[in-house]
């Protein structure tokens, strides 16, 4: 009996130590923090501004069920799509092109690099006074804030590639086209797919900069009037739906690229043997 007892004690010692050592415990326990955090100060807290967790919850659900808050995504997703989607054809684009023509890089990588470190907020007014206050500026301030990230890390992507997995295409006679379907572009596809991450994530902050600096249409519109009329959990609640489904978005991407990961390890696998052949055949030369 007492030996029984021991495996038991062990075994839940195990179980304890596997859930102490897990990242997803880490992750429940910080959440579990802040939301209690948030739910003491919006019920002890002096400050009406601050709703509680529960109270933004109940808000959220509320705006779900009555369908205030599906209505404001409806129009606050059109151009975010539409302008996510030109960035990304665009962007990735470029930035293949500017990693595979050192002319090309030197002409245009300056431009991006200051695009990419320009503050949205003085150039939606020069967006706005070129294209007014309708969808296409909305879609332009998607597009000038995401491309810039896109199309530089699909570049560095592109110029990292290692070396010796191009010599050895070289040393097999593979055309430039080959080169670049079969070689470049399978090894630089984890970069490019960051660079996705990065341009979804620029996105977000650009529909959302211009639904208040533009008009204030969608979920904008929705933010700022419960603003103006004091229902702060409403307003909480929709600032947190649009946190959730940008980490939803970014956190798929990021599955993505990890899955895509171990197709690149073989990459490398494959270009490490064959750079041991190639000296092999450079040897007997």
């Amino acid at each position: 009996m007492e030996d029984i007892e021991i495996v038991k004690r062990a075994a839940s010692l195990g179980f304890l130590r596997q859930w102490w050592t897990h990242r997803s415990f880490w992750r429940f326990l910080s959440l579990v923090i802040a939301f209690g955090a948030w739910e003491m100060a919006g019920t002890f807290g002096s400050n009406v501004a601050v709703p509680s967790f529960s109270s933004t919850v109940h808000a959220l659900f509320s705006l779900l069920l009555d369908g205030t808050l599906p209505k404001a995504y409806g129009i606050t997703l059109q151009p975010l799509i539409v302008g996510l989607f030109l960035a990304a054809t665009t962007g990735i684009g470029f930035g293949i092109a500017m990693g595979l023509s050192r002319t090309f890089e030197w002409f245009t990588v300056v431009v991006f690099i200051a695009l990419q470190a320009a503050p949205m907020a003085a150039v939606i007014p020069v967006i706005t006074f070129v294209y007014g206050i309708g969808f296409t500026a909305k879609v332009v301030a998607v597009f000038v804030l995401a491309t810039p990230g896109i199309i530089l890390n699909s570049y560095q992507g592109i110029r990292n590639v290692n070396v010796s997995l191009i010599q050895m295409s070289q040393s097999f006679l593979a055309t430039r086209r080959q080169q670049i379907t079969k070689v470049i572009l399978p090894a630089a596809s984890n970069m490019i797919i960051a660079s996705l991450r990065m341009g979804l994530a620029a996105a977000f902050v650009g529909i959302i900069l211009a639904e208040f600096l533009i008009t204030p249409t969608g979920l904008g519109d929705l933010i700022t009037y419960n603003q103006s009329v004091g229902e702060y959990a409403n307003m909480y609640a929709s600032i947190c739906s649009l946190i959730i489904l940008a980490a939803l978005s970014i956190s798929l991407l990021q599955w993505v690229e990890n899955n895509y990961s171990g197709s690149r390890k073989k990459i490398k696998a494959k270009g490490r043997l064959s750079e041991e052949q190639y000296r092999i055949m450079e040897t007997e030369r």
